[in-house]
């Protein structure tokens, strides 16, 4: 099921989700929602506050963006992140190399704008799946970025307070627009 996206302005955003403590049918069932409404919107990446529900859930799927490619290791060993798409990651924790990187970025729940935004070109993610086990992997690239950008949702954290100054005055009537249609 198609699953309606929470726009900039929506209080559930800023939200902290809580942790899933148990994966039930109903969290598989909304899982899978998540997955559909994300393929449906186009996105890589989709985390329960944007459909209104703050819980630590993350969907992502970067397999047809083929001009940001992604790499994956588990346990050191490189593999096909396309292998793991699309991923749902459970109470995801992140740490972080050293290198930051400079990417263009968009996100769903501010439809039509996009900023460069600095992340760590690096990431570790241990993370719970929906069968109960525990992914522990790192990603480069696209898969990185959108890592970090999903796990800032699940704590409260958008895409614009990662923007620079500058960047975020050049959409601020966009940004008020947003707000003003959400009100």
């Amino acid at each position: 099921m198609i699953l309606p996206i929470v726009m900039f302005g929506d209080p559930v955003l800023r939200e902290v989700g809580k942790k899933v403590e148990k994966i039930t049918d109903e969290v598989k069932r909304f899982a899978a929602d998540m997955i559909e409404t994300m393929h449906h919107a186009e996105g890589v990446g989709l985390a329960a506050q944007q459909v209104a529900i703050p819980l630590q859930i993350a969907v992502l799927d970067v397999r047809d963006v083929e001009d940001r490619p992604s790499k994956m290791w588990i346990n050191g060993q490189e593999v096909q992140p396309d292998a793991f798409m699309p991923m749902v990651l459970l109470n995801p924790e992140l740490s972080f190399g050293k290198e930051k990187v400079i990417g263009i970025e968009g996100c769903l729940s501010f439809p039509k704008m996009t900023a460069d935004i600095t992340r760590f070109a690096r990431v570790r993610c241990q993370a719970m799946t929906l069968d109960g086990t525990s992914l522990d992997f790192e990603a480069e690239g696209l898969l990185a970025r959108a890592i970090q950008h999903e796990a800032d949702h699940l704590n409260g954290v958008l895409f614009i307070d990662r923007m620079s100054s500058a960047a975020k005055a050049g959409l601020a009537g966009k940004l008020k627009r947003l707000m003003r249609a959400h009100k």
